[in-house]
Formats: C-alpha cells, structure tokens, sequence
C-alpha cells in the first residue's frame, strides 16, 4: 500500500497533534526504535513475589469507572494493595501520556497503544490478555450519506485515529475490501472526537464502538444516517504497564493481584447481563433498556488465553500493517509482552473461559 502521506495524513504532523512535538520528532528521527527495545529487552525478569508487600499502591486507569462497579457488583474480594486512584481514562494516546508522566501505572487497551508506545520510545508491557471474537466496531455515517458498504468508502473522508483500535479496524476494513489508502483520505482524530466529525459531516464515515452506535442512530437515522457492520475484529483487549512499574517488586507483585481480579469481573459481566445493563448502561450511560440490550447482544465472551502465541501473532501483523502505510517503522513486537503474567488471568476464571 501507499504510503500515509499519499492520502492526506501527514505523520509527523500526526504524531505531533496526538503525542506532542518532542514524542513526534523522537518517533520519526529513529531514536524510539532503539530506545524502546533496550526499554524492553532490559525488563524485569526476577520471579513475581508471592505476596503483595504492605504499602503498595497502583494508579489503575478505569474508563467510566467500569471496573470498580465490576468488582462491586460482583462482590469480589478486596485488592490486597491500595488503589490509590483510579483513572478515568481509556483512549490510547491518552493513556501513553498518562504513563509518561507517572500518573498511571496499569491500563485496559486494544492491542495498538503498545505497538505506538514503542515506535515512540517508551517501555511498556502487556501483561493480560482477552481475546475478542466478535466485532467491538462498525462504521457510522454521517447523515445524508449514501454510503452502504466498505468499498463506497472510496474517495470519502474517513475518521481515523493511529494510536488506537479504531484506527486498526478501519486498515483491517480497507484491506479487506481491496482499497488502499490513496483510495480514501484519512482525517486525523482521537476517537473521542468521531462523532461531533459525524453529526458536523467534517467526515464521511466513522468507526463507532457497539455502545455508541444506538445514541448515535436513535439522534440521526431519521436524517440518513446508517451504520455499516463487518466481520473485521481487534482480536485483543488487554493490560499492560509502563517497564518502570513492572521493574518495582512490589508493584509487579500488585499488577499479578489485580489480574485474576480483572478477569473475574470480565466473567461476572458476561453472566449477568441484565443487572449490567441496568447498573451501568441505563444508569450511568442514559441508555434506555432496550439500547443496552441490544449492546449487550453484541458482546463478546470473555476469553483468557493459558498461553499467549495467538496474541504475539496478531500484534505482530497489526505492527505489520501499521509499517505497510508508514505510520511506523517496521518492528517486532515479541519483547512487548511480559511471560512472568502469561496464565494468571485463565487460571482465575472456570474452564470454559480459557482460550
């Protein structure tokens, strides 16, 4: 495929809008190859304490404060350390940011944040892995459009973001459907600003998580707006945390706690979807009943895989397919994951949520 800049997104004016001027240079100049590997190749690799040490705390990111309702809900034992802030944070770029400045220690993510995280230098690692079966995206147009399929997305404006799932799932859709990417031209955006690009028509088509899609329709089908569904899917939903906190013995020791706990709640999710749907999309996203059933429809099982070889492959033709248009350089994304935490998520759940 073409390079980015073919189609309208220039990378270093990309790089610099999302990440700032100095991550930007640093990612184009090569310094974040060399600085990431050696980030990463020098991890912690000293055996995971037993126990959590007295006085450990973590800063756990928790977008719309899913997870603490998760482990509420579920009555699930207390952490064994102090969470001494939960973040409501969830976007890539953002979460990068938060890493840097030491004011987040444990993410949930897709699978691009740290592939970006190490084309820009800094050393991060997954460390829990849920793999996702079904689509968690489909494309949203704006309204008046006459747009139906992946391949009318030719010569339209596309809403895309490279530091996040979005992002990978409109190059997986394009590639699937034969368009390169001088086919299309991309508008750079954080995902958080896709739909006020939508109702605006600052962009054809944009790339909607399942949940926002029912407030988007209910606002502007009657106007022409429609969404487009796919079988194209972000295989990994997963946790990971900045090298420096998974070098700290005692924090290494929190983030191996934190996992069963996570995985857990993911399980009690999927079992009762009728107290989520009421608990969190109707009473803390203003859905009505029926638009969080019909979310919930579109869930997937959790999955916690004992072993992590599909997930070292998928990230690696994600990295892949990111280098193809030049939005970064080409890497190997092995020394991304941290094997001291491969089975602790499957062995916390029952066996039929084990990948």
């Amino acid at each position: 495929m073409p390079s980015a800049s073919s189609s309208g997104v220039d990378r270093r004016l990309f790089l610099t809008s999302l990440l700032g001027a100095s991550a930007a240079v640093a990612g184009l100049g090569g310094c974040a190859g060399g600085t990431a590997a050696a980030g990463t190749a020098g991890a912690a690799a000293a055996p995971l304490a037993t126990a959590v040490p007295a006085g450990t705390s973590l800063k756990i990111a928790s977008y719309l404060n899913t997870q603490q309702l998760q482990f509420k809900l579920a009555k699930l034992p207390p952490l064994p350390f102090t969470v001494s802030s939960w973040l409501n944070i969830g976007a890539g770029p953002d979460v990068i940011n938060a890493f840097r400045a030491k004011s987040l220690d444990l993410a949930n993510n897709a699978g691009i944040p740290p592939i970006q995280a190490q084309f820009q230098g800094f050393a991060a690692k997954i460390v829990a892995i849920n793999i996702t079966r079904r689509p968690n995206y489909l494309f949203a147009t704006k309204p008046g459009s006459d747009i139906r399929t992946v391949a009318d997305f030719q010569g339209k404006k596309l809403a895309f973001s490279q530091g996040q799932a979005q992002g990978v799932v409109l190059l997986r859709a394009l590639k699937e459907a034969g368009l390169a990417y001088d086919d299309v031209r991309l508008v750079q955006l954080t995902s958080n600003q896709f739909l006020t690009a939508l109702q605006s028509g600052q962009v054809d088509v944009a790339p909607l998580a399942n949940t926002q899609a029912p407030s988007y329709l209910q606002q502007y089908a009657a106007k022409g707006a429609r969404t487009i569904g796919t079988d194209v899917v972000d295989l990994l939903s997963l946790l990971w945390a900045p090298q420096a906190v998974l070098g700290d013995r005692a924090k290494a020791a929190a983030v191996a706690a934190y996992i069963p706990q996570w995985a857990r709640g993911l399980v009690w999710q999927w079992e009762n979807p009728d107290t989520w749907n009421e608990e969190f999309y109707v009473k803390t996203q203003n859905l009505t009943l029926a638009q969080a059933r019909g979310v919930t429809r579109l869930a997937n099982k959790p999955l916690f895989p004992p072993t992590w070889d599909e997930a070292v492959a998928w990230e690696q033709e994600t990295a892949d397919l990111l280098a193809e248009g030049g939005f970064v350089k080409k890497t190997d994304v092995s020394s991304l994951f941290d094997h001291r935490f491969e089975s602790l998520a499957a062995r916390a759940v029952p066996a039929e949520y084990r990948k």
